[in-house]
């Protein structure tokens, strides 16, 4: 049972009486409905890749887990509609390819996609790379297939985009992290694909310059600006510290890099051609430093594996003291620099991991112990670095729960943030659809 009680990070084990692994949906509402009749509480789990504690159970041991993974099939490929209907437990990259198979993009990247599932990606709301063209997941999820906290099955897999027939359940479910229901399949859109994907990588002086870019990029290329992505020089420097085999195909000098992906309906030529005018033009403008566009497959795959190994390096490093942000992309670069100068205040010799999605304002603002004390000594200090950051991100009017979730870790940290009447009514709800509180007890709310 080790695997299914221990989280991603390994930072937490739980207790459990049981895990059970249904392979039906009809087998999930018997499990639940078994459960309601002798009050056990159920923690669903897709891939267990979770950041904030949010698919295992606590230490009480009265829960079980219930693991989604062998509910794994496709259940339909749609090209005409652009749907796909596929069980909560299909891993992410399964998904891809299949929609690649049926000459159709499902646009959700994420590092984790050959682990985690899509039943977690929903129950997160998760993010990742193409958000600033695609959307979140729940943007990209038409319809549910749910066990609700009774074990009855709920079921609007029809693939409709217009449906005003009710009130909107689908998005209830969709980031409740499993608080609620159970999601068991979904309609997933999908996409066109490009005829051309570019990617390059852009020197700069500061994260105000890369707004800058962003902004010259969407008004240049418009649609066709599917990533934007800002990495801090010490971001990359530990990348290159951990992971030596990877090619920097720029000078590792400059305080900051924007990471820009382009996907083109229409060809490699006029994508390259938008994307070196507007670099040539930032350049010009002071905006940029240096920059290079990726002029082959491999070249791209090597620019995104800095961005992507950026967590694995943190990793390598030793422990440090996460924060998963959302501040409004025009106020990004005031949020870095005030906080950085408040964290230097509280903590001095503090490190700044700062990378992530700038094109949607999500932030991974990694905070890592000073030179000569030890990961563990400052990690004893995460309240406190906490307190600065989230004190931080409320007068920023950002979020502390951006794409990783709630779960566990923040529960307690968003009842300081959120306003009295937004948690009464999240209350509300839970006691409506879960008034036993059976599922995925002490998360969110």
């Amino acid at each position: 049972m080790a695997g299914f009680l221990t989280d991603w990070r390994q930072r937490a084990t739980g207790k459990a009486l049981a895990v059970v692994r249904p392979s039906t949906t009809e087998e999930v509402a018997s499990i639940v409905k078994l459960c309601h009749k002798f009050s056990v509480p159920v923690v669903p789990q897709g891939g267990n890749t979770s950041l904030v504690l949010g698919s295992i159970p606590d230490n009480s041991g009265k829960a079980i887990v219930l693991s989604l993974a062998r509910l794994n099939k496709i259940r339909s490929v749609d090209a005409l509609n652009n749907t796909m209907t596929v069980e909560a437990g299909c891993i992410l990259k399964n998904v891809q390819d299949a929609a690649a198979d049926a000459d159709r993009l499902f646009p959700l990247h994420l590092a984790s996609e050959s682990s985690c599932t899509i039943g977690g990606n929903l129950s997160a709301n998760a993010g990742g790379e193409a958000v600033l063209r695609y959307g979140n997941t729940r943007e990209l999820c038409l319809g549910l297939e749910v066990v609700t906290a009774q074990g009855d099955i709920w079921s609007s897999l029809r693939g409709l985009r217009k449906d005003n027939s009710s009130y909107d359940l689908r998005d209830l479910f969709i980031g409740a992290e499993g608080t609620l229901g159970i999601i068991t399949a979904a309609v997933l859109k999908l996409f066109p694909r490009p005829k051309a994907t570019l990617t390059a990588l852009a020197a700069l002086n500061t994260p105000h310059d890369a707004l800058l870019l962003l902004a010259r990029t969407l008004s240049h290329c418009n649609g066709a600006l599917t990533g934007f992505e800002l990495m801090s020089n010490y971001s990359l420097q530990l990348v290159h510290k951990h992971f030596p085999q990877l090619h920097f195909p720029l000078p590792l000098e400059h305080p900051q890099y924007a990471l820009l992906e382009l996907s083109d309906s229409e060809s490699d030529q006029h994508a390259t051609a938008l994307l070196e005018k507007t670099l040539g033009e930032a350049i010009e403008a002071g905006e940029v430093i240096d920059a290079t566009v990726a002029t082959s497959i491999a070249q791209s795959k090597g620019i995104w594996q800095l961005r992507e190994n950026i967590s694995a390096a943190q990793a390598h490093e030793g422990k440090n003291i996460k924060h998963d942000i959302s501040i409004m992309p025009s106020r990004i670069a005031d949020f870095i620099a005030t906080t950085d100068a408040l964290l230097q205040q509280h903590f001095p010799g503090c490190r700044m991991v700062t990378f992530g999605h700038l094109g949607d304002g999500n932030l991974h603002y990694n905070v890592s112990a000073p030179e000569g004390i030890s990961a563990d000594e400052f990690i004893g200090r995460q309240a406190e670095v906490n307190r600065v950051v989230y004190d931080s991100v409320y007068r920023f009017q950002g979020s502390i729960a951006a794409e990783h979730g709630v779960g566990a870790m923040k529960r307690d940290e968003i009842r300081a943030y959120q306003p009295a009447v937004e948690i009464r009514l999240m209350q509300t709800i839970k006691q409506a659809l879960d008034p036993d509180n059976l599922m995925n007890p002490g998360k969110v709310v």
